[in-house]
């Protein structure tokens, strides 16, 4: 299975690595013959592979909106690819066409909720016109089509490369070519959806809470003081004290599914920026304002002074407007240090780039079915259309012509760069690590002090900013993707151009679809009481990064002494050696029954290898127990987030709240022992299913999926 998301080398994104065992490419030969006449692009495996690329692509926009992270689509495309063209009796190549285009969807999902629901967080787009349509739609197939033509531009050279060499891309060829459990494989993957949407479906309809929060005294108002001193005499502040919450893990399925994933040290990581904002700066502010504030802030908000309604919505605010911009210098300065520490790879990327782009330009068209790209001519007049619409595109943001051709010119040199340096680290390191968050950044910075030089400022100076951040990161996100696929491609002997056509299909359908499940998920949390992107249940982290920065540099407004405080807090968590300083900022914008349930599926994936380790499994055993675990988590995670949208489309066209059964039984409410017995029960399916697969010791291991 690959790895997640081409989202983040930082845990932003979950990270499953595939590996397999004593796997190389030292003398080139396709599994499948060059001279062989094997079925690859036809209708059924397309038509399979853009169905995973809408599924798999909307369920991780809904997952990385509400967590921040996105899960990998390869492996459970290539599972549900295996299994489905096996019953028709398909072809190794119509599996691997289907599971390249089938994963490509969640590349430009990815690439799409850092940035896209920006426009929204700083009212640059309303979000519910066709306008808003078009331009979002643009953005993202226009930043998908630029990386396949990027990539295409560099491909033979770049997976012929002995230093590069692919790690995920040679494990997912290798499940194919071992691929006659799919079906068992498969099974496992449905049923864990299964599982995930039941439990998704039970708490929206009000069986079980799901979310589960409790106040907690900060002292108390009229009785609490501060002295500023020994002396009983010395200066005391008083009016402190207040009430503050706290919450309980989510039971998710999805959430708890991606801390098994990413296991027990990053999940710990992530809970303690949690803890840090939650169990310190909230309750510190509360402590101190919430007396003062208490009075003036109810009556603002319509609400009793004092009583619990009030401070629950004060702590709110204070953890979303003081607590998050701090924890977006975190953000920042992790972003970078992300960048610094994989600066031999990616100073190896460009000089390989430069090199690569120079024999792509002296290499002669090739003859061979197994090395044939699309036509370069084709693939510069893409490049060249591309551009003349992003200028169109530019001009519209920006409101002068000069700045939107400077905005493309900085998208196009900025989206090559990276997209080239994307696929290099995909193949040294794989999918898993490529920093996209970290580009993008980059990119946004680069972007929005041109914007400031040229002297376009302002909401029109902001929106060109994101859209070239939109473009880039998105380009981004489909080169690292496209570029494994094709490496893979190339092992198993897969025809080049009619893979890059068929994710070409795969963005242009993917784009097109993509704004429908975050338009769904926006509005319907506005009409259960929320405020959209950026809202609790929604909280977008990287999106939220994304428009802080670019409104602050090109707009002028950034609460500046916040976002200091979180970078020199990022520099505390570097010189401590903190292993991701970016996941631990995250966790501080997430809320914390999301970075508490992560938490808990990290300490479920420790049982899990606690109890392997006691029952002395072989590496075989250990192989087979880490490979249905993942799959497992894989399939609670998209269980949840499919029912997800389903419930958030109901709630869109009813106009009010999901269904309860309250509504059929008056009066009803959930005890809270319900939502530990539901926890308890998706960590027993978590450890036990997987256990339940080590077989016997004498099984050979199949490849594995390993954290």
């Amino acid at each position: 299975m690959q790895g997640t998301t081409t989202a983040d080398a930082s845990p932003l994104a979950t990270a499953v690595v595939l590996r397999g065992d004593g796997m190389s490419d030292k003398r080139y030969s396709p599994y499948v013959p060059a001279d062989s006449t094997m079925s690859e692009f036809t209708v059924r495996a397309l038509i399979l592979g853009l169905f995973m690329c809408v599924v798999l692509g909307a369920a991780n926009a809904y997952l990385g909106l509400k967590a921040g992270m996105t899960i990998a689509a390869t492996y459970p495309a290539a599972v549900i690819g295996m299994a489905v063209l096996r019953l028709l009796k398909g072809s190794l190549l119509e599996e691997n066409f289907a599971r390249t285009v089938g994963s490509i969807g969640e590349s430009v999902a990815a690439g799409a909720i850092f940035t896209i629901p920006a426009f929204v967080i700083l009212q640059i787009w309303s979000f519910n016109t066709l306008k808003d349509y078009l331009l979002a739609s643009a953005l993202m197939i226009v930043g998908g089509v630029l990386g396949i033509m990027f990539v295409t531009m560099l491909r033979r050279v770049m997976v012929e490369d002995p230093d590069l060499p692919f790690p995920e891309s040679v494990a997912a060829a290798e499940i194919h070519k071992a691929g006659q459990r799919g079906a068992e494989a498969a099974l496992q993957l449905f049923r864990a959806m299964g599982v995930g949407a039941l439990i998704k479906f039970l708490a929206d309809f009000g069986i079980f809470r799901a979310s589960n929060d409790f106040m907690l005294k900060v002292g108390e108002i009229g009785k609490s003081l501060v002295r500023l001193g020994f002396q009983k005499d010395a200066y005391s502040i008083k009016g402190v004290g207040g009430t503050s919450t706290i919450s309980a893990p989510a039971v998710s399925p999805a959430y708890m599914g991606v801390g098994y994933i990413i296991g027990p040290q990053l999940a710990a990581l992530n809970f303690a920026g949690g803890l840090l904002a939650w169990g310190l700066f909230v309750p510190l502010l509360v402590f101190f304002l919430g007396g003062s504030m208490m009075d003036s802030f109810a009556a603002s908000s319509g609400l009793e002074p004092g009583s619990p309604l009030a401070w629950a919505a004060l702590s709110d605010r204070l953890w979303k407007f003081i607590v998050r911009p701090i924890a977006v210098g975190g953000m920042l300065v992790g972003a970078v240090y992300t960048l610094f520490r994989m600066r031999k790879n990616l100073a190896a990327g460009v000089k390989r780039s430069v090199g690569d782009l120079k024999k792509s330009a002296q290499a002669q068209e090739a003859t061979s079915r197994v090395d044939r790209d699309l036509n370069f001519r084709v693939v510069l007049l893409g490049v060249a259309a591309v551009f003349v619409l992003m200028c169109v595109l530019y001009a519209y943001f920006a409101g002068v012509i000069g700045g939107a051709i400077t905005a493309a010119v900085v998208m196009l040199i900025t989206g090559f760069f990276f997209a080239a340096v994307s696929g290099n680290l995909v193949g040294m390191i794989g999918s898993s690590n490529n920093p996209i968050s970290g580009l993008t950044l980059a990119t946004l910075i680069v972007a929005a002090l041109t914007m400031v030089i040229v002297g376009v400022s302002g909401v029109e100076g902001v929106a060109a900013v994101l859209g070239v951040a939109s473009v880039v990161c998105v380009s981004s996100a489909v080169a690292g993707e496209m570029l494994q696929d094709l490496k893979v491609g190339h092992i198993l002997g897969g025809t080049p151009w009619k893979m890059q056509v068929g994710d070409l299909i795969g963005v242009v359908v993917a784009g097109a679809l993509m704004f429908f499940p975050l338009y769904v998920l926006h509005f319907s949390n506005i009409k259960q009481g929320g405020t959209g992107f950026g809202d609790r249940a929604l909280a977008a982290p990287q999106a939220g990064l994304m428009a802080t920065l670019s409104q602050g540099i090109v707009g002028g407004e950034m609460a500046w002494p916040l976002v200091v405080v979180g970078i020199v807090m990022g520099i505390t968590l570097i010189l401590v050696k903190v292993k991701s300083p970016m996941l631990f900022a995250v966790g501080m914008y997430l809320p914390l029954e999301t970075t508490f349930a992560i938490f808990v599926g990290g300490v479920i994936r420790a049982v899990t290898d606690a109890l392997v380790a006691r029952r002395g499994y072989n590496e075989a055993q250990k192989a087979r127990v880490e490979n249905a675990g993942v799959l497992a988590a894989s399939g609670l995670i998209a269980g949840e987030a499919l029912m997800g949208l389903v419930v958030a489309a109901v709630v869109f066209f009813r106009d009010k709240a999901f269904w309860t059964l309250a509504e059929v039984v008056p009066g009803y409410s959930p005890h809270g022992i319900l939502a530990v017995l539901v926890a308890l029960a998706i960590a027993a399916y978590l450890i036990w299913v997987p256990v339940g697969k080590a077989g016997a010791a004498d099984e050979p291991p199949p490849p594995t999926a390993v954290v």
